[in-house]
């Protein structure tokens, strides 16, 4: 009966010890190639301000090897959102607010010179967050907050892109279908 007592108690031990061993790690995520925040929100359900927020990001930009941490999941959903909400809302860039039909586009073509019309190099640059607008809504130029992609600069002008259109650059076709085309919110901030 001892050594029953004694097998259950060290299989528990380490049943335990394993499995909070996985929690801990479940509270972080290191940034492999291709990743951006949005994928990785999506892909966790998080929000991208949260992890910003968790992290102390001041922009969307990560690095490959980069570790991002999550708030843990013994905290309520609600717990979690509520406090980053209004930390966000505090941080909320200012400057004139349009809604846009947003897509994406990557240089997955051979014809691709990579420069955009302001100049950007994005074959040299392929993490560089920038716009494609219609000059006449958002000046060439300008610096810019698009929901859910982050601060960017209006760099670029395609013949498809009129009025209240934008186009985002991302550095994969990949992230470009997970993309998709939404409805955002764009600051114009300069």
């Amino acid at each position: 009966m001892k050594k029953f007592v004694i097998s259950i108690s060290s299989i528990l031990i380490l049943l335990f010890s394993s499995q909070s061993g996985a929690f801990a790690a479940s509270g972080t995520y290191k940034v492999k190639k291709g990743d951006s925040l949005y994928k990785i929100s999506r892909t966790y359900k998080v929000s991208v301000q949260n992890l910003k927020a968790w992290n102390h990001l001041t922009s969307d930009r990560i690095s490959i090897n980069q570790v991002l941490k999550f708030e843990t999941a013994s905290q309520p959903a609600a717990k979690v959102s509520k406090p980053a909400a209004k930390t966000t809302a505090a941080v909320k860039p200012a400057g004139k607010v349009i809604t846009v039909s947003a897509s994406a586009y990557t240089l997955n073509c051979t014809k691709c010179s990579g420069i955009t019309a302001t100049g950007i190099n994005l074959k040299k640059n392929p993490n560089a967050k920038v716009i494609s607008v219609d000059p006449k809504v958002i000046p060439l130029g300008s610096k810019v907050y698009v929901e859910g992609y982050g601060y960017a600069v209006a760099g670029d002008k395609g013949s498809s892109i009129k009025g209240n259109k934008i186009d985002i650059f991302v550095p994969s076709k990949k992230d470009a279908i997970n993309w998709g085309r939404k409805t955002v919110k764009v600051t114009i901030l300069k």
